[in-house]
């Protein structure tokens, strides 16, 4: 239902919206009424519903909670929907329904990306179950969307919640809000009255791994215009992997390891150069994907699209780190909207294995590191690895591409740590050297067995 309570920052229309992302705005019309005119007070015969939508109509301006059509960002053309939350709480009747799939329809023929803008409090109350069916209308044109590899980018503005939140919001490619917006299925007046209320809020649903970037207004034009432009506009062909980055730490990265522990040192030295580093050196900017969509996060794993030559790549990096089976579950999902795009992805091996304690076994490590597997086997884009540090059994091999990848000097692949693999086999911690040479673990071995495919 419709939540009209106080919310946590400034609220904006519909059209102001607009105006703050879109450099033009074609506003299309709603599809004709099937037998040309509504039922008196709606499907329900709810009294006064005419009139309250009439006073909605005069207090706003909009004759609907939803207005759609062509905009331009910044150069690039798009679909767009936007919610009145002033028009009824912005909630979804039978008529928003109508212009909320008539906008993805836009989107999908145009083959241009969507940009939705929600601002809404649920499925309108006066028109009852015809109302609530309207999420599954949108979640059947979502489908489509992303069938014909058209990106959605949702705004989340104040409030964002109930179905609009469910479908339009949270079932986009990439999600954005602004500040202090209120975030959640549940609207202020039907949560339970001991509820967190920093779960609702856009920085909690950052926090918890649902939304992929908290945005203030003065940043939303431009940083809209450059995920538009890079869901648009993907790489051609599997990219080249990184160049090997030189560091005084390790004496720089042009020799390669005499031995295996060396390849081990070599690759744990702190001052190594990381993924942030390379993902710098490669992209000209990056935009972050971040969360599992399931309440989970991982800050040793960069996920995300680059733009490299003007145009975009999806990115997957690990820190050095143990990954987390929320780590994994990310990656999956960036992989997976990457193949559903079009856009080639980068991955960036680099971690001891896969987190083995007792919470990552409660989380679903073992599920999650099948899931990344799957999504990189799967992809019919081109998946480009380059192994930049340590290379930790499954956990690093679950990120790698079977027939792509590349290595640093400063690394090593292993099928486990030189130190575990003494330990399994009863050796002392002093043998970990020896059990590493005998694993022929370095860059030089890796390509020599056909693990790798060149030395950058």
């Amino acid at each position: 239902m419709p939540d009209h309570s106080a919310n946590n920052g400034p609220r904006t229309t519909a059209r102001q919206a607009i105006g703050l992302v879109t450099d033009a705005f074609t506003e299309h019309s709603p599809p004709p009424l099937p037998g040309g005119s509504a039922a008196p007070d709606g499907p329900l015969g709810w009294e006064g519903y005419d009139a309250s939508r009439a006073r909605a109509a005069g207090r706003t301006g909009e004759e609907e909670s939803v207005v759609f059509g062509e905009a331009d960002v910044s150069g690039h053309r798009c679909a767009l929907l936007a919610f009145e939350f002033g028009f009824l709480g912005g909630s979804l009747g039978r008529r928003t329904g109508d212009r909320i799939t008539a906008a993805y329809r836009l989107a999908r023929e145009r083959r241009v990306p969507l940009v939705s803008l929600v601002a809404t409090g649920g499925s309108r109350m006066q028109e009852g179950m015809v109302a609530l069916r309207q999420l599954q209308r949108v979640a059947r044109e979502s489908v489509l969307l992303r069938e014909a590899g058209v990106p959605h980018v949702a705004v989340l503005r104040d409030p964002s919640t109930g179905g609009g939140w469910a479908t339009v919001g949270a079932g986009a490619d990439v999600i954005l809000a602004l500040p202090g917006a209120q975030v959640g299925f549940a609207g202020s007046r039907v949560r339970p009255p001991d509820a967190d209320p920093a779960a609702y809020t856009a920085e909690g649903q950052l926090a918890a791994g649902h939304v992929d970037a908290v945005v203030p207004a003065g940043e939303l034009r431009g940083t809209l215009a450059r995920w538009v432009a890079a869901l648009a506009r993907p790489a051609p062909g599997p990219v080249p992997p990184p160049a090997a980055l030189t560091d005084g730490g390790t004496g720089g990265t042009g020799g390669l390891p005499g031995t295996g522990w060396d390849a081990v040192r070599r690759a744990r030295d702190p001052r190594r150069p990381r993924a942030e580093a390379y993902l710098d050196a490669y992209f000209s900017y990056r935009l972050p994907l971040g969360g599992d969509r399931c309440g989970g996060t991982d800050p040793g794993l960069l996920c995300g699209v680059g733009v490299r030559e003007g145009r975009g790549v999806a990115y997957v990096a690990q820190c050095g780190t143990a990954t987390l089976p929320a780590g994994y579950r990310t990656a999956a999902r960036v992989i997976r909207l990457a193949d559903r795009l079009g856009l080639p992805v980068l991955t960036l091996v680099d971690t001891p294995g896969a987190a083995n304690d007792a919470e990552a076994e409660r989380t679903g490590a073992g599920a999650a590191i099948a899931e990344t597997f799957a999504a990189v086997a799967a992809a019919r884009v081109p998946v480009t690895t380059l192994l930049i540090g340590e290379g930790g059994s499954g956990g690093a091999l679950a990120l790698a591409a079977p027939d792509n990848t590349w290595t640093t000097p400063d690394a090593y692949f292993s099928v486990i740590a030189p130190e575990l693999a003494a330990a399994i086999l009863k050796r002392p911690p002093e043998d970990a050297p020896h059990t590493a040479e005998q694993l022929r673990l370095r860059p030089q071995d890796l390509l020599e067995l056909g693990v790798v495919r060149g030395i950058v």
